[in-house]
């Protein structure tokens, strides 16, 4: 939705006229509520979605149907649970990234939903443990925005709107929301307190290439950002996201993130869900918005001109992308599937739409292409033919209680208590089944899921194998392996770390005595490889131990999970993932807790200072000269790459220090931020045995003795994903913008290029360089 036709602007003012009374010039233009035209459009109703702008039929207006992802039609039957956007992202892989949300896009499109409630930019994950750190795609700005306008683009390829969340500063899920104490008292949201230079070089980057890319519409979210309310914030919403950004698009909230009328309206909201003030997917009650908007329009609170603002906003996406021609009618049975899960019969059983095509080849392939080899000692992988296999650990088989059982929530857990209200250990999550994708509204309703050890088996049957398993992690923990008999050539162990929308995880570690389970079993079994599914970053005390020949971290791979771990075990598939984010030796390692009060006394006292500034994941390590365990950008292949003839040239001979003060405000924001400065060139070659994949990483430097205190060390600014046969070689070219070798400038309140000589590394990791060189961009 970048520039948008004279035809699509007619028919939308058309549209506009028809739901505005005419009134003569001179006179005050009102609305009403009968009907209730205008309201209807910008407050979530009642109908078959999540989200839903109800219809108009006497404008052929048929209504607008929202819908959870990022990981799949969430809630729904005969539907695809894809890789999660945390696997994606590790799969450092532009086109697969695309196509993942163009399979999800015609999803979305065949289960009859005019917007996908993806992608996921915020939370970044600058906390390690944040509940929902694997629904996004990396702690990286510059990664995870190629990957939101990637996926924006898949998405509305496929003919749906994308909704690019949550906005902003979203980083805990702990109090994210306001709540009310013991005593009645309403307590304030937790505050995002982050200062210019962060927002725009952290949090805002990935929705500003999101914004770019014509995303049709924004979430702000729950939390509150320097004292106010996402949602009712003029500053973010008007000041930064649609004049500085100039997105075109329409903000919406999260679900009851809605905190005022007027003063929201105003400040740049332009549509309210789930309409009432209840958290409701059935729309009733009273509104912020719904008829205190005709009353604050008709009182002049809230001007004509805005509501026009708001209308001409929501209709633009849904006219841009044909919504309004030939686009199919909701799936009917996709509230009784989600009034099933709460047991609730909303009468005779409704056959559900299946629209789940081919995309199992697609997972499969993402899901491989997403996990990560941490470790391969003496090419302890891929395997060679073993006649005795043992498979260990709770996340290796079925889940026992079903295949629903995430689409509800951090809640829907075996160790949740309702009796004290709290979680009564630091395991949630099911016991005993493989973790394949996270809990809460970012998750998905499975049709069927391939486990490791029903692939492991299926394998071992082709091979003439045996397979020997124990997935009780008590008996594990507990060193009691009497049916295992004789010792497995090679034993897996599968771990798994639970994350959830509504709680931050507790521990760094994997859960359910992790630590305890691999280290008996690399006691009784010197070649122990370790495969990990989790939603972000986990301490791995057990990695130097030497019978731990191998590691995997599978992130969470979807429905496919156990092929895609048996394509790379068994060398059908070469590992090809790298870390977008950081492991560290151990938890002190990482210096940004969650914020959590055990009391407040006053409403507004929940607040999460953002006092580390630039410095999350990598740049922290770097600038506090900490070795990790495992580097951002770190992966291991099956063959050998190597990196030559790096050089760099200058496309600008003399730039100017800022952009230029442009004509018109672009989506994206400034166009000239975006020109290509430099070109920078390598040759990678496969010098190994066999064919493989990698990853060649771009990082900038900045002249510290130019640039203001907290600018990191060094930062991601480009980054290719080549394929090569062995003994290939071929060249990889990178372009840098203004934007990627540039600082905000707070004071000026624009990008500047600073003066001296700027460093350009490449490599296989943030910390694993084959080619460095320096380019003077701004002499001084």
């Amino acid at each position: 939705m970048v520039l948008l036709s004279n035809v699509i602007v007619v028919l939308i003012s058309d549209l506009l006229l028809a739901f505005v009374e005419a009134r003569d010039s001179t006179q005050p233009r009102h609305i009403s509520n009968d009907p209730p035209t205008i309201p209807n459009m910008v407050t979530g109703g009642d109908g078959p979605c999540i989200g839903n702008i109800v219809p108009i039929e006497r404008l052929g207006f048929s209504g607008i149907c929202m819908a959870d992802g990022p990981t799949a039609y969430n809630r729904a039957d005969l539907v695809s649970v894809f890789p999660a956007g945390l696997t994606a992202a590790a799969s450092w892989d532009k086109d697969l990234i695309y196509q993942r949300a163009l399979a999800l896009g015609s999803e979305f499109r065949d289960k009859g939903s005019h917007v996908g409630l993806a992608p996921v930019g915020g939370p970044l994950g600058r906390h390690p443990l944040g509940g929902r750190n694997w629904e996004g795609f990396s702690t990286d700005p510059y990664l995870t925005g190629v990957a939101m306008a990637s996926s924006v683009r898949g998405l509305q390829d496929a003919g749906v709107q994308s909704c690019s969340k949550h906005f902003i500063g979203n980083e805990q899920e702990t109090q994210r929301s306001n709540s009310v104490s013991v005593n009645g008292t309403n307590i304030d949201a937790v505050s995002s307190k982050i200062d210019d230079r962060t927002l725009h070089e952290l949090y805002l980057w990935p929705f500003a290439d999101a914004v770019k890319a014509g995303t049709t519409s924004i979430m702000c979210s729950y939390n509150r950002v320097n004292q106010t309310y996402a949602c009712e914030n003029s500053e973010l919403l008007n000041g930064i996201l649609k004049k500085e950004l100039g997105f075109q698009g329409y903000v919406v909230s999260d679900w009851s993130a809605t905190h005022s009328g007027v003063k929201s309206i105003n400040a740049g909201l332009d549509m309210t869900m789930p309409g009432s003030l209840g958290l409701s997917s059935l729309g009733t009650g009273d509104s912020y918005f719904g008829g205190n908007l005709t009353a604050a329009v008709n009182n002049g609170s809230v001007p004509m001109a805005r509501v026009d603002d708001m209308i001409r906003r929501i209709m633009m996406p849904y006219y841009f992308l044909g919504q309004d021609k030939n686009f199919p009618t909701p799936d009917p049975s996709a509230m009784s599937v989600l009034a099933a899960q709460y047991g609730v019969s909303l009468g005779p059983e409704i056959p559900a739409r299946d629209v789940r095509r081919d995309h199992a080849k697609l997972i499969r392939k993402l899901g491989a292409a997403g996990t990560v080899l941490l470790k391969n000692v003496n090419s302890a992988l891929p395997l060679k033919s073993p006649k005795n296999i043992g498979v260990f650990g709770n996340d290796a088989p079925d889940p026992t209680d079903g295949l629903t059982i995430f689409t509800d929530g951090a809640f829907n857990t075996k160790t949740y208590s309702y009796d004290t209200g709290s979680f009564d250990s630091e395991n949630y999550g099911p016991d005993i089944g493989t973790l394949d994708v996270g809990g809460g509204s970012g998750s998905g309703r499975h049709s069927y899921l391939i486990s490791p050890l029903e692939a492991i088996k299926a394998k071992a049957q082709k091979t003439g194998a045996r397979v020997q398993y124990l997935t009780s992690n008590t008996r594990l923990a507990a060193n009691d392996f009497r049916s295992i008999f004789p010792t497995p050539e090679v034993c897996i162990v599968f771990l798994k770390t639970f994350a959830s929308e509504s709680r931050d995880r507790l521990s760094f570690e994997n859960d359910w005595n992790s630590t305890l389970v691999v280290n008996n079993v690399a006691k009784k079994c010197p070649n122990t490889i370790v495969v990990t599914h989790s939603g972000g970053v986990n301490t791995m005390p057990w990695a130097n131990n030497p019978n731990v020949t191998a590691i995997l971290a599978a992130h969470y791979p979807g429905q496919e999970t156990g092929n895609s771990i048996v394509d790379l075990l068994w060398g059908d598939v070469n590992p090809s993932g790298k870390l977008p984010y950081t492991i560290p030796e151990k938890e002190s390692d990482y210096d940004i807790p969650v914020t959590n009060l055990s009391s407040v006394t006053s409403a507004d006292e929940w607040q999460s200072d953002f006092t580390e500034g630039l410095m999350i994941d990598y740049r922290h390590f770097d600038a506090k000269n900490i070795t990790p365990l495992y580097e951002f950008g770190h992966g291991l292949s099956y063959t050998i790459f190597d990196i030559s003839l790096f050089s760099i040239s200058k496309l600008v001979k003399k730039p100017t220090a800022t952009p230029a003060t442009p004509k018109a405000i672009v989506p994206g924001g400034n166009p000239d931020i975006y020109m290509p400065l430099l070109t920078a060139s390598t040759k990678v070659s496969n010098t190994g045995p066999v064919d493989g994949s990698t990853v060649v990483q771009l990082y900038v430097s900045l002249p510290q003795d130019s640039v203001p205190a907290g600018t990191p060390v060094r930062v991601l600014r480009g980054f290719e994903k080549v394929s090569l046969k062995q003994r290939q070689t071929t060249d990889v070219r990178f372009t840098l913008t203004r934007r990627d070798v540039s600082y905000w400038d707070v004071v000026d309140q624009t990008w500047r290029i600073p003066k001296g000589d700027i460093k350009l590394t490449v490599g296989f990791s943030s910390r694993d360089f084959k080619g460095t060189g320096s380019v003077t961009v701004l002499s001084k």
